[in-house]
């Protein structure tokens, strides 16, 4: 395992700890243990670190227009998502988790990889962004850090920051727009295409039968819809899920996790990095003393991220990813990067009698519809039944098909829920965002995702599908959250 490059001066020693945490948290989703996590983490640092130095000399001062490139971030979390593609080509596999295995020789990994116009749609509108845009875009949006901190990294304004992101938002809308044109359609898509971005403009903009109908069916035409729509706070999902790909939506909630963390630890501001005129002797002696202190953060707070937030200890557990974001993304930036010699086990790897928790599903669609969001706690099971209300709406509806949105109000903060109906008319759900669906006859039961089961007391939760339907499509009966009956209305 290589040791990690060193800083090359107080300025990348603030980035290497601020980078280390997001690239440590990918690299844990993508492995089967704590120990190649760490391992992945350190060849992907390297060699990100390595790209994003030599893509930084490649623009040439009054040469005209830069070289498209990512911000520094997403562009080593793109490092890990290559250095796992490499080990799967070199026979090293097994050390990765199995679904990544099996994204890995899919079509949607050959996308990420293949001719540029091909590519998903936030990649190339992320990358065709002047960097400090995007780096604004993606620390906000993905990263999930509060402004003003946002500001402080970017240099920025405090008061002006939130109008810059505003307008970064609209920028990346219209640089996505762009690159959905310049992909290669066919007649169908093309067709669609003003039409996608007159309705995503508008909030309140009703999504005509037919666009509906092709949505739910051409998977990259669903994807600019996601990047063109800047209401309805799916923007993050749709950032994370094109530019990282398999397990984005998971690094998205670890994210949001951590800043929840941070900030409910209320701790005092560290200090800012040493300046050059304080001398290179003392900024040497400086990073030396902190280097260990860095690893062990990051080592604790990833063996911390590992248990669950409370909740029951039963099996079902077992099968959710119930770890916690690897660390404070707001680490102290005088801290350099860890070093291999320094590196410490953050929890014992997995043994052959301990089946390992299964991780989120790769690709989930859609995006969470809690009002809050916060750490899982237990499961469905072990979550107390409250009151609520469940509202029903008909999208769309077609000669043989439907799409849905049902929305649920909880009186009671959830830390994991289960909804079930009864179709009075044969209904058949077929594909569903949001959550998981198991239909039995005419009863459906929908269970939260991975990344939406935490809904706070008096909060909203929601999902869509599509559905097929006969004769009649009346409402369905018999709402059930977490077994307990729900008011329809």
């Amino acid at each position: 395992m290589p040791d990690l490059p060193t800083p090359q001066d107080d300025t990348e020693a603030a980035l290497f700890s601020e980078c280390w945490d997001a690239v440590l948290s990918y690299a844990d989703l993508c492995t089967s243990g704590s120990l190649t996590a760490q391992q992945l983490a350190t060849e992907a640092f390297t060699l990100g670190m390595r790209e994003v130095r030599a893509a930084a000399h490649t623009h040439v001062r009054g040469a005209g227009r830069r070289t498209a490139r990512l911000p520094t971030i997403p562009a080593l979390l793109t490092a890990v998502r290559t250095t796992a593609a490499a080990w799967e080509a070199d026979g090293q596999g097994h050390r990765l988790d199995p679904d990544l295995r099996l994204w890995l020789n899919s079509e949607a990994a050959a996308r990420h990889a293949g001719p540029p116009l091909g590519r998903p749609v936030a990649l190339r509108g992320l990358r065709d962004m002047q960097e400090a845009d995007a780096a604004l875009l993606w620390l906000a949006e993905v990263e999930a850090l509060p402004l003003p901190t946002v500001a402080r990294r970017l240099g920025l304004e405090p008061a002006t920051v939130a109008d810059e992101l505003d307008q970064v938002r609209t920028l990346f809308r219209d640089r996505c727009h762009r690159a959905h044109l310049d992909s290669p359609m066919d007649a169908q898509c093309r067709s669609y295409a003003r039409l996608l971005d007159a309705v995503t403009r508008s909030a309140v903009a009703d999504t005509p039968n037919d666009l509906s109908r092709h949505l739910a069916t051409c998977v990259r035409c669903a994807e600019a819809a996601a990047c063109l729509r800047l209401h309805g706070g799916g923007l993050p999902a749709a950032l994370a899920g094109g530019v990282i790909g398999w397990g984005g939506l998971a690094y998205l909630e670890r994210r949001r996790r951590a800043t929840e963390v941070r900030l409910g630890a209320g701790r005092p501001g560290t200090a800012e990095p040493a300046g050059p005129d304080e001398g290179t002797g003392r900024s040497r002696v400086l990073r030396g003393g902190l280097i260990a202190a860095a690893v062990l953060l990051s080592a604790l707070a990833l063996g911390v991220s590992m248990m669950p937030f409370g909740g029951s200890g039963d099996g079902t557990a077992a099968a959710q990813d119930d770890r916690q974001p690897v660390a404070d993304p707001d680490l102290s930036s005088t801290a350099p990067r860890p070093t291999r010699s320094s590196a410490a086990p953050r929890s014992p790897s997995p043994t052959p009698d301990t089946p390992r928790r299964k991780k989120p599903d790769p690709e989930p669609q859609g995006t969470s519809s809690a009002t809050h969001r916060s750490a899982p706690a237990g499961t469905p099971a072990a979550t107390p039944s409250p009151g609520c209300r469940v509202a029903y709406e008909l999208d769309s509806q077609w000669p043989d098909g439907f799409q849905a949105t049902v929305s649920v109000t909880t009186d009671r903060a959830l830390s994991g829920w289960q909804l079930s109906w009864t179709f009075r008319d044969g209904q058949q759900v077929g594909q569903m965002w949001d959550a998981t669906v198991r239909q039995n006859g005419s009863r459906v039961t929908a269970t939260a995702a991975d990344y939406n089961r935490t809904v706070a007391a008096h909060g909203t939760l929601s999902f869509g599908f599509l559905g097929t339907w006969t004769d009649t499509n009346r409402t369905p009966r018999a709402f059930a959250l977490n077994g307990e009956p729900c008011t329809v209305g």
